[in-house]
């Protein structure tokens, strides 16, 4: 498997594809999917502290024999802890076994948007992390962290998909120089049944979810689908040797579900 990459704003390449782990239980399940993403091609794993299943991750990590050159790993800070980042960085390096890892990012701006950034700009000069980011950040807080950083962010994932499409969110990212990271991309097996979907999937001979990650890869959007099926795993792979039309792009654009909300929902992404 071949799997294109992102340039991100301070040059560190992070592969369009990955595997997120997101309520896979700490344990065999969690190792197996790591391990069968790791065999069939896959570069790219995402974790987070709150996910606790970090020494999983690093199990699969050590017992796949990939080079650690050739991986990128992203963990992400908690902040209900209120603890240090750059202390809480070195925890999950420990639980991981690695010395580094390639984006830390904050999970949500849980207490403030700018108040844990101090502490990640710390882990990333102490070279706990190649870089730093967000996730979960309206554009309104990522302009307040972009407002005091010294490092900024380069990434700030979201939940996004045809059915979560905040253009505005993505558009203010890419011209700040963030790239948006979707997670969340087929609704956790919602968005899978759409008959829209579907119709576009048989018609290219694929299935809904490789739609749906190709919507996304086509934009050059990170994605993060989670899986614990081998499977399934190596059908999300199979995404890099086929395009949407333009009128699939149109058609699945025009699922998004966040139209018509209210003021305030539109603050918070737009």
């Amino acid at each position: 498997m071949s799997v294109s990459t992102h340039r991100l704003a301070d040059g560190h390449e992070i592969p369009l594809l990955g595997l997120g782990v997101w309520q896979v239980s700490d344990g065999s399940d969690c190792v197996n999917a790591v391990r069968w993403a790791l065999e069939l091609g896959y570069r790219h794993i995402d974790t987070a502290q709150a996910y606790g299943n970090e020494e999983s991750v690093g199990r699969a990590l050590r017992e796949s024999g990939v080079p650690r050159e050739d991986l990128f790993i992203t963990t992400k800070f908690y902040p209900r802890r209120r603890g240090d980042p750059a202390a809480e960085a070195e925890r999950s390096l420990r639980r991981l076994g690695v010395d580094q890892v390639d984006l830390y990012i904050i999970h949500w701006p849980e207490g403030g948007p700018t108040w844990a950034w101090p502490g990640m700009e710390k882990a990333h000069e102490l070279g706990y992390t190649r870089s730093i980011g967000v996730s979960n950040f309206s554009v309104q807080e990522l302009e307040q962290v972009i407002g005091v950083a010294g490092v900024p962010p380069v990434a700030n994932q979201v939940q996004f998909s045809p059915f979560e499409y905040r253009r505005g969110l993505l558009d203010e990212c890419r011209r700040r120089g963030v790239a948006l990271e979707a997670y969340s991309p087929l609704g956790t097996g919602r968005h899978l049944d759409d008959a829209t979907v579907i119709a576009i999937a048989e018609r290219l001979e694929r299935t809904p979810a490789q739609v749906l990650l190709r919507w996304c890869v086509q934009r050059e959007i990170p994605v993060i689908p989670k899986s614990t099926h081998r499977e399934r795993i190596a059908e999300n792979a199979q995404i890099f040797d086929f395009a949407l039309t333009d009128a699939d792009l149109a058609a699945l654009d025009a699922l998004d579900r966040t139209r018509g909300t209210d003021r305030a929902r539109e603050r918070k992404w737009w």
